[in-house]
């Protein structure tokens, strides 16, 4: 279920990107694009913003590897 809100927010980013993109050749007045700019941008920076929160509580911490055998190297090492 995670995959499909995942890249339904995806979707999301990507219509608005392209709905800014092409915002400015839609002949609105010049008082609306700024009301439109405005709303869009933020709901770029909400959506972008959720992706990265998402993204940071998937990372699963490293699995911590020991070196158990790092001391267990031959004690009787012969110098010549």
């Amino acid at each position: 279920m995670k995959y499909n809100v995942f890249m339904s927010k995806m979707r999301i980013l990507l219509v608005l990107g392209i709905w800014v993109a092409v915002l400015p050749y839609l002949g609105f007045p010049s008082s609306w694009k700024d009301i439109l700019f405005t709303i869009s941008g933020l709901g770029l920076v909400y959506m972008s913003y959720m992706l990265y929160q998402e993204s940071k509580t998937d990372e699963k911490s490293p699995e911590k590897i020991f070196d158990n055998f790092s001391e267990n190297k031959p004690f009787t090492e012969e110098k010549i």
